[in-house]
């Protein structure tokens, strides 16, 4: 079922009542601005992140419909949502309760994030969407045109934004406590799922309670295995972004608030090699950052698999296995945070006096914007659409290992390799369209 033929048949079906879908939903959402109105939710992925997500939706509002391909993880989710109506396909929901729906969750692996937050959106629905925002960067350039285009409000699941330790060292750094800054250095201890292996051996049958076909998505067709759901699908390239698309989204996100690091001149990978099918067991990646009016040229390093920064930049500091160091012309800023909310500073760094916007709460940011409070910092059109950009452009690093990326962000695209092309701008399965 496309989704070209499932938007027909639901505005056929909704034609007699003189308005249609469409012009109905986005009335509805415009109304939940009043603060008293109870906020209906549709969670599409209810297990893993999503368990949390949709929770986050119940203790705002009302969840009304709840999707997830695998159906104990949707009867456990249902549970708790007793009211809530059950789907394994957001198209089929989607069609059926739109006119019933204000806002949508979609905490799905990361091949299917687009797919779904798009069509949300185009129904005119206010989408929180997990990190990475998308698998592609066609895709997280699309979800924030489309945000722009609906004037819906949305926001990433990259919880680290709403910490007022993060706001207050961007603000230390945009207020020239460091200096300039001309070198960030950012790594993680992931993966901490198998990556840089073989495909796993098909099985003759699937679980009957998993949905595969509705699993695969946007991908392309493989066979079932053990291995890829519910978690390792993070480490195989159709499905996940690996562990900079895991993580990156949450420890460059400092850096990223602080000096503004969107559309990177460049790009250049150093892994442990892979088959184009699982990403590498590690990675070092070198992305170049042009001066802009208010920095200098900035060179990010970002570290996996094991990978870290050299021992000697943080002097008598022992760096942890997770975080980000910040370097400029007066001192550093080191962060032995996943988030960037705990942070402390080295050298001759200075502590001026900065004020920054409190949050309310992450999740609790997104849905007083919904009812006509401020914009959510992490929304897909100002800053998670550009965040996450940058983030997956390593990727094309990885894909052409060894090869510096030449990057027209305005184009999107490789000066210099082509062959990055389908990363770029994956081709969609039948029956799924942006």
């Amino acid at each position: 079922m496309s989704q070209r033929t499932t938007r027909r048949r639901f505005i056929q079906s909704t034609a007699v009542t003189g308005v249609g879908v469409w012009v109905a939903s986005r009335a509805r959402a415009d109304e939940t601005e009043s603060a008293n109105e109870k906020i209906r939710f549709a969670c599409v992925g209810v297990g893993g992140k999503g368990t949390s997500d949709s929770a986050d939706a119940g203790n705002h509002g009302d969840v009304v419909a709840i999707c997830d391909i695998d159906e104990k993880r949707l009867d456990a989710a249902a549970n708790k949502f007793p009211d809530a109506k059950k789907y394994v396909d957001y198209r089929k929901m989607f069609e059926e309760m739109g006119a019933n729906i204000d806002a949508v969750t979609v905490s799905t692996p990361d091949h299917s994030h687009a797919a779904a937050s798009v069509m949300a959106m185009r129904m005119g629905k206010h989408v929180y969407c997990q990190k990475p925002l998308t698998h592609s960067i066609y895709e997280a350039r699309t979800m924030a045109n489309v945000a722009r285009e609906k004037g819906v409000v949305t926001q990433m699941g990259n919880q680290g934004t709403a910490e007022n330790g993060v706001r207050k060292a961007a603000a230390l750094v945009q207020a020239g406590a460091l200096g300039d800054v001309s070198e960030v250095h950012v790594w993680t201890n992931r993966p901490i799922w198998p990556q840089g292996g073989e495909a796993p051996k098909p099985e003759a049958e699937v679980p009957a309670h998993i949905h595969w076909e509705l699993f695969l998505g946007p991908a392309a067709y493989r066979p079932y295995a053990k291995g890829y759901h519910p978690f390792a699908w993070r480490g195989w390239w159709d499905f996940g972004t690996g562990a900079l698309g895991d993580m990156a989204c949450h420890t460059m996100n400092m850096p990223f608030m602080a000096l503004d690091l969107r559309d990177p001149i460049s790009v250049e990978a150093k892994t442990s090699g892979h088959n184009k099918q699982s990403y590498p067991k590690n990675s070092t990646i070198t992305y170049e950052f042009a001066a802009t009016d208010k920095r200098p040229a900035v060179k990010l390093f970002w570290y996996d698999g094991g990978n870290l920064p050299p021992a000697d930049l943080f002097g008598e500091e022992k760096p942890k296995n997770s975080g980000s160091l910040l370097i400029g012309s007066k001192g550093k800023l080191y962060s032995p945070d996943d988030y960037g909310a705990e942070f402390t500073l080295l050298g001759d760094a200075t502590s001026p006096e900065v004020t920054f916007q409190q949050s309310p709460g992450h999740f609790t940011e997104w849905v007083e914007g919904i009812k006509g409070g401020p914009k959510p910092v992490s929304n897909f059109v100002d800053y998670s659409g550009p965040l996450t950009e940058t983030v997956l452009l390593g990727n094309l690093a990885v894909w052409a290992d060894g090869k510096k990326i030449e990057w027209d962000a305005e184009k999107m695209e490789a000066k210099n390799a082509p062959e990055v092309s389908e990363i770029i701008h994956r081709e969609y399965r039948e029956g799924y369209t942006l």
